[in-house]
């Protein structure tokens, strides 16, 4: 029996830790292998060396799609901080009803993506969708036309970038949460110094939920870097590969063409792209996150 409760620990783990290592260590490592082989799933892996490696180089559908990538986090990245803390900034300023405008604001996350997929499908359609009608009224008054959204590409990444900002919500509630911890008699000594609004969220808020920022921040690198549903349910990567990510490159490439040791070699570029970035924003905000106690 006593043996039984010194190992009891470790049977109620072991569920997490055969899935951790079944679907998670092991895929992660294989995919180091498979990276350097020719592997098309339907036949036995041949190593090749460095060859997957150099073709990428190679490619120019790759340095597109890359491009694609950057562009899309550079713009989903610092529209989405803005819009979700200006929407806990509002919430955390409403005394009454705030309770309900959190759940409206958090309630778009909760949607599955493949229906939100569909639902912004119908926004953004050029002839009948409720974008355009809205547009169409203002834009005639210069003569102009609406963008035919999904259809161009000029449009097509941008429209991708304003679906995002629909499931801002929870990185608003996560703000808000720590905007409710701010101590009011910092505000106050403010105040009494005579600072305006923009001067307190300036100098108190942002400082003081500065942590907050940064994991969003983070949070929201990889998760860009890491966008599929969308541009595969709504695009298919086109107008003229123009919304082509790179998930939806490596998941063409893996299941469409069957190029499975390529995919494992651009996984691991990507992988190397979101740990740069992510050791990057480590180094800018080393001095510039307020962490309370230190």
């Amino acid at each position: 029996m006593a043996a039984i409760g010194r190992y009891k620990g470790w049977l109620f783990v072991a569920p997490w830790v055969i899935g951790l290592s079944a679907f998670t260590v092991y895929p992660f490592c294989a995919s180091i292998y498979y990276s350097f082989t020719d592997f098309s799933v339907l036949v036995k892996p041949t190593y090749v060396g460095a060859m997957n490696y150099q073709k990428i180089y190679e490619d120019d559908l790759f340095w597109k799609v890359l491009k694609n990538t950057f562009l899309y986090a550079g713009l989903s990245i610092p529209a989405g901080l803005i819009i979700s803390l200006s929407l806990a900034l509002m919430m955390n300023g409403v005394r009454r009803g705030q309770a309900l405008y959190s759940i409206i604001f958090y309630l778009p996350h909760l949607m599955p993506p493949v229906a939100c997929a569909i639902l912004w499908m119908w926004i953004f359609n050029s002839e009948f969708g409720l974008l355009n009608n809205a547009l169409r009224p203002i834009l005639g008054l210069v003569n102009m036309s609406p963008p035919s959204w999904l259809g161009s590409s000029d449009w097509a990444l941008p429209a991708l970038v304003v679906m995002a900002m629909w499931g801002v919500g929870q990185t608003a509630f996560i703000y808000l949460a720590k905007l409710q911890d701010v101590p009011q008699d910092m505000y106050e000594a403010a105040e009494i110094d005579g600072a305006s609004t923009l001067q307190k969220i300036w100098y108190v808020t942002l400082p003081m939920i500065s942590p907050v920022i940064f994991f969003n921040i983070i949070m929201a690198i990889i998760g860009s870097f890491q966008v599929f549903t969308a541009p595969f349910m709504i695009t298919e990567g086109g107008p003229d590969k123009s919304t082509t990510f790179m998930p939806h490159y490596i998941w063409d490439n893996a299941f469409r063409f069957l190029k499975m040791g390529y995919a494992c070699a651009m996984s691991w570029i990507l992988f190397l792209v979101i740990l740069a970035l992510t050791a990057l924003a480590f180094r800018l905000a080393r001095d510039r996150v307020y962490y309370a106690g230190k």
